[in-house]
């Protein structure tokens, strides 16, 4: 009789059902947000936020669509958080301004949460917070949810085992497989090899890096190329990362005391985050080696390690001010070094771009992607991905987190590994999964979209408001003041137009008359408009749009105001 070789033990059970319903994080980067729900009670995945493009004028950031949420409330049972990154947790404080659930998670990304309700004044829903140990599963709802420990490019990530009566569903989270983290706590591979030996259902698993092949370099890749350039720097060394990534920036800390250096840390987020790791004793620093901006000229220039935001180009960054000589404390000069230790996020290329600029023409050092080893990626790369999915052996596979691209590469990936190509479904946002035992099928789609965030005020902006501010940067703005007797039906003078972002300054005499004219004209062959004055204005409005379309192919918002006296 031939022995059965380690065949993988798919985990199903029962007539379970379950449905899964990304609402943000599919097809994008970022924006984070996935249900899952049995027919009594659902949990909801990271609530994330993400960024705009270029042509949201004064949009900040993008929260997720929370109608689904709305429609499904009483079910809901608890928020379950895997990791502290803007686009898992951005956009909790803005969820909990309209309905509140338990959040449970472990305590950097509660702690990071919590910091974001106290800037929204929501200090008061912090006793939602409920606290999880990694390896002990607690029970939210129908749900058993564990906390397995995993590696990132932020402290404490874990991903998701969650036993349901269908089966377990692994949710990887963000994650790659580092067997030499900078804080000595690798990815909990026994876990996720239990429950593989157990059965898995489900496994949805982070696709950002699927078309890299091989693996993720480790984070302590990054010790010796900081030594380099802390061994050359002659001057003050500025280094820039994200201000989670708290394991990269307490690798330039310790360089920074090993070359002798002071350091101070500058930018709300970059202290923020590192006061609170400090605090729950993840990395360890003395408070002597730290001082405030206002200190920094009472130590020689190669006793200086400044850490801070702007990695990304940020224009209200403090990277950026100091770059263009508008911070209050630092202005670059040329004896610094600046290491960029980041990799420009997709669409931020061009603003890196610009700040790299910036340092240069100050004369400064700069070191960013012309060193491999100055970034690594906090994402697994193909031969993680297949680990993955070797350890946890499921019988359905959802590639997650990532644009359409991303997530057909990892379907390749994964039939290679074994799992036919009948078991693996390619989610949109809004897809609602069914999952069984037995099957995996879509069966419906709800909505989704973003809400757009103005920062400044921590408000919603509406989208008919952004829709305008893109025709207007756009197609440009018409505005038209008219006065009209009522008894003679003609204007009393001339119209008077003006015009933004549509014709050259030099031109707008000269187009304001063309359309006082085309004005004029029109009111006297339709005088009786003006006993309808609502008409009249939006026929006024019409006749001008159609004008400019014929002769300079623009649609402007055309703002006309009449005065009937």
């Amino acid at each position: 009789m031939q022995q059965n070789r380690l065949a993988p033990r798919n985990g199903g059970k029962g007539n379970g059902k379950i449905r899964i319903t990304p609402l943000g994080g599919l097809g994008e980067i970022g924006g984070n947000i996935t249900v899952i729900e049995t027919e009594r009670s659902a949990i909801i995945v990271d609530v994330g936020m993400s960024f705009p493009s270029e042509d949201m004028h004064g949009v900040d950031i993008l929260v997720p669509d929370f109608t689904y949420l709305r429609q499904i409330k009483n079910k809901i049972k608890g928020i379950v958080i895997t990791h502290a990154h803007e686009d898992h947790i951005g956009a909790v404080p803005y969820l909990f301004k309209e309905m509140q659930f338990p959040i449970y998670g472990t305590p950097l990304p509660l702690g990071m949460i919590g910091n974001k309700f106290d800037e929204h004044n929501m200090r008061g829903h912090k006793n939602y917070f409920r606290y999880v140990e990694k390896r002990k599963p607690i029970k939210i709802g129908d749900f058993e949810v564990e906390w397995i420990h995993m590696t990132h490019s932020i402290i404490d990530a874990s991903s998701l085992a969650i036993t349901t009566d269908a089966g377990t569903i692994i949710h990887t989270g963000d994650f790659k497989i580092d067997h030499t983290p900078i804080d000595g706590y690798p990815a909990d591979l026994h876990r996720l090899a239990y429950y593989g030996e157990r059965g898995v259902l489900l496994l949805m698993s982070d696709s950002t890096n699927s078309h890299n092949p091989g693996i993720t370099k480790s984070e302590a890749s990054v010790g010796p190329t900081f030594d380099l350039l802390f061994s050359r720097a002659k001057g003050r060394v500025l280094m820039s990362t994200f201000s989670s990534n708290i394991h990269r920036v307490y690798q330039a800390i310790d360089h920074g005391i090993r070359y002798g250096r002071k350091v101070c840390v500058i930018g709300r987020s970059m202290e923020k985050n590192l006061d609170i790791a400090m605090e729950l004793g993840y990395i360890k620093l003395p408070q002597s080696i730290f001082i405030e901006p206002h200190e920094l000229g009472k130590y020689p220039d190669n006793e200086i390690l400044i850490v801070t935001t702007g990695s990304q180009g940020e224009a209200m960054s403090a990277l950026y001010r100091m770059a263009t000589n508008e911070h209050r404390h630092v202005k670059l000069k040329p004896s610094d070094t600046v290491i960029l230790s980041a990799k420009a996020i997709p669409g931020n290329e061009a603003s890196v771009s610009a700040l790299i600029n910036f340092i240069q023409k100050c004369g400064a050092t700069v070191a960013y992607q012309d060193f491999s080893e100055i970034h690594v990626s906090g994402h697994a790369a193909q031969e993680e991905q297949k680990l993955m999915i070797r350890l946890t052996k499921p019988k359905f596979f959802l590639p997650v987190h990532g644009e359409y691209n991303h997530l057909m590469k990892h379907k390749e990936t994964a039939m290679k590994c074994g799992i036919p190509e009948r078991n693996i479904f390619l989610m949109s946002d809004g897809d609602q999964i069914e999952i069984t035992p037995k099957y995996m099928k879509k069966v419906k789609t709800v909505k989704t979209g973003k809400t757009f965030i103005d920062n400044q005020l921590n408000e919603e902006i509406a989208s008919d408001v952004v829709i305008d501010r893109q025709k207007m940067a756009t197609e440009g703005i018409v505005v038209i003041v008219a006065q009209i007797d009522k008894n003679s039906k003609k204007f009393i003078s001339h119209p008077k137009v003006s015009s933004f972002g549509l014709v050259a300054d030099a031109k707008d005499k000269e187009f304001a008359k063309e359309i006082s004219q085309l004005l004029e004209q029109f009111l006297e062959n339709k005088p009786d408009l003006v006993d309808a004055p609502k008409k009249l204005e939006n026929d006024f409005r019409q006749v001008v749009r159609k004008h400019i379309f014929r002769k300079y192919k623009k649609y402007p918002t055309i703002v006309p105001t009449i005065f009937i006296m």
